[in-house]
């Protein structure tokens, strides 16, 4: 089937496809075109793409990024929620043995399909931060990842402890990912042109050691100390006890004052202090002094 010949680099061009074929742009799906070619190469180059690898590509739209994985010899899922986009793609790279399309939102597809090495993807505003929490929160962890989000999405993941964007969202990338900033992008450099500006995000993955050595407490317990900013750290631990342990999810627990206090002593932190100034390791060290109370209570 000869290639569709889609200018991915002008507006007119794109435009004169979609009207060509009768389709637009659905808002809903948060649909923005990547049309600075610059970009598109430096975020591919950021990958650092080895032979054989399986990239999982999130909102191809019409194909820019996935000509470009395949002309660089990787192998590409690609994860497209539009009927009409889906089309598109089967038309352009159906014939090609590297390509897989999986049709559908991928918050919901994504653990039926089986391997990926490394992650690209210009992700839709709306899901950004659910879907790369919903990979790390169930263990799916690639290489390397790079997004490009919203640029408020973008300084969330890669907040530092003392800033107001330090979120739980931010320690929950930090524990399983070393984040590097990427360029920022204007809504010029999209078609349609957003309001808002974009940032790519580089996501390295942590050794294996490291990953594994936060408890099983580590995520519920951040989520906790999180849910009131203004509290101190004793203030929400105890109203985590209170209405996560004793109601008999987790066993072995005492009051939950006793047990806050214990747990805080025995990894050196105030309860004094707010979840905003803590550091992964801190939240980790917390965890771990509280399973370890549970553990021989």
């Amino acid at each position: 089937m000869p290639p569709l010949r889609i200018n991915y680099d002008s507006p007119a061009g794109l435009k004169a496809f979609l009207d060509s074929r009768g389709l637009g742009m659905r808002k809903k799906f948060g649909q923005n075109f990547l049309i600075n070619p610059n970009a598109r190469s430096r975020l591919l180059d950021a990958l650092e793409l080895e032979a054989g690898d399986t990239v999982w590509e999130v909102g191809p739209g019409l194909g820019a990024m996935t000509s470009g994985l395949l002309e660089r010899g990787a192998k590409v899922t690609a994860f497209e929620i539009d009927p009409a986009f889906c089309q598109v793609l089967r038309e352009e790279f159906g014939d090609k043995s590297e390509f897989l399309l999986a049709e559908g939102d991928v918050l919901k597809t994504w653990q039926l399909v089986r391997g990926g090495d490394c992650l690209l993807g210009n992700l839709p505003y709306n899901i950004a931060a659910v879907l790369l929490a919903d990979f790390i929160e169930k263990k799916k962890f690639f290489k390397r990842m790079v997004v490009t989000v919203q640029r408020e999405v973008a300084q969330r993941i890669m907040a530092k402890p003392g800033s107001s964007d330090y979120s739980s969202f931010s320690v929950l990338c930090a524990s399983a990912y070393k984040l590097s900033p990427l360029m920022v992008l204007k809504g010029a450099s999209f078609y349609p042109p957003p309001k808002i500006d974009s940032q790519g995000v580089r996501f390295d993955l942590l050794d294996e050691a490291e990953r594994n050595s936060y408890p099983n407490l580590f995520q519920p317990l951040t989520r906790a100390l999180f849910s009131s900013r203004r509290k101190t750290i004793r203030n929400n631990l105890i109203n985590f006890i209170n209405s996560v342990m004793l109601k008999g999810k987790v066993a072995g627990a005492a009051p939950g004052g006793e047990t806050a206090q214990e747990a805080l002593a025995g990894c050196g932190i105030s309860g004094d202090r707010r979840a905003e100034t803590l550091e992964v390791a801190e939240f980790a060290a917390l965890a771990q002094a509280l399973e370890k109370i549970i553990d021989h209570g």
